[in-house]
This record gives C-alpha cells, sequence and structure tokens, in this order.
C-alpha cells in the first residue's frame, strides 16, 4: 500500500448488516462488552451510524442522534486502532456535522481522552462544559461544532 493510498476511503451510510464488521474494528466490542455488542446492533438498525471504509474494509464508524436537548450529539465515534492517523476521525466528524439536521451538534469525552480532544479542536469544535460524575475521577468534556465546520488542520 502506498501513502497515496492510505488516504482513499469513502464515508457512507452503514446498514443493518454492516453490523459484523463495525463490531470487528471497535476496540471495547472486541475485549467482549455485551453492551457494545447490543448498541451497535441497535443503532445500524435504527440508522444512526456513518462508516469509513476502504478496499480492506471498515475503518471506522459515527452515530449521530438527536435526543440530547433536542439537538444532534455524536454518541459514538470509533476509528480502528489500525486505521488511527489517516483523517478517518476527522472526515467522520465533518460527515456528521454537514449532515445534522438540527442547529447544533454537540459531543463529549473524558477529560483523559487527549486524542479525542485533539481530534475536536482540529475539526473547529468549541468546549462548552464539564461534567462531573458519569465516570468517577474522569469528568466528560462537552463540545459544541461550529455552524460552518471548519476543515481538519493538522
Amino acid at each position: 500500500m502506498t501513502a497515496e493510498d492510505l488516504g482513499k476511503f469513502a464515508v457512507r451510510h452503514a446498514r443493518e448488516w454492516d453490523a459484523d464488521a463495525l463490531l470487528q474494528i471497535d476496540s471495547v466490542a472486541m475485549d467482549g462488552d455485551d453492551e457494545r455488542h447490543m448498541s451497535i446492533r441497535r443503532w445500524c438498525r435504527r440508522g444512526l451510524v456513518a462508516m469509513a471504509e476502504d478496499a480492506s474494509g471498515a475503518l471506522g464508524y459515527c452515530v449521530v442522534e438527536y435526543t440530547f436537548f433536542e439537538q444532534g450529539f455524536v454518541t459514538m465515534l470509533m476509528v480502528a486502532p489500525a486505521a488511527r492517523g489517516r483523517g478517518v476521525g476527522a472526515r467522520l466528524l465533518a460527515h456528521a456535522a454537514a449532515s445534522r439536521t438540527t442547529p447544533k451538534l454537540f459531543t463529549s469525552t473524558n477529560v483523559s481522552n487527549q486524542p479525542m480532544q485533539r481530534l475536536l479542536q482540529r475539526a473547529g469544535w468549541s468546549p462548552v462544559g464539564l461534567l462531573h460524575g458519569l465516570d468517577e475521577g474522569d469528568p466528560e468534556l462537552f463540545y459544541l461544532c461550529p455552524r460552518e465546520p471548519a476543515a481538519a488542520r493538522p
């Protein structure tokens, strides 16, 4: 695979039958988390998933739901460990922003998740709040997508 091939992948709407492929790239699901297995299947069945893929298969996925104060919320963004650093997460975030159906789109991540925070900052998302109590000792940072999504910056 050449360096040029590393950047070639597409983002598409996932179907119910794509759940098996997503289970194979989700690090939490691969560790045997039954709840994540059920969530991935439910998200795919409900049509909430965008997935990135190339000729080798699934690279990552993004779930957007509209239950957060009637606004969009990126519930899950997962990139296969082997596909990280290729722009997959940035492209999935851009897809979520471009296809949102509400004026605002939010997401959150743990304070300990520095890679996700860097990705959100490069994509132009703004920190808008901090919540304690979800994960003991690891507060949740909330972000708001810019109205006009910025191109990901290195």
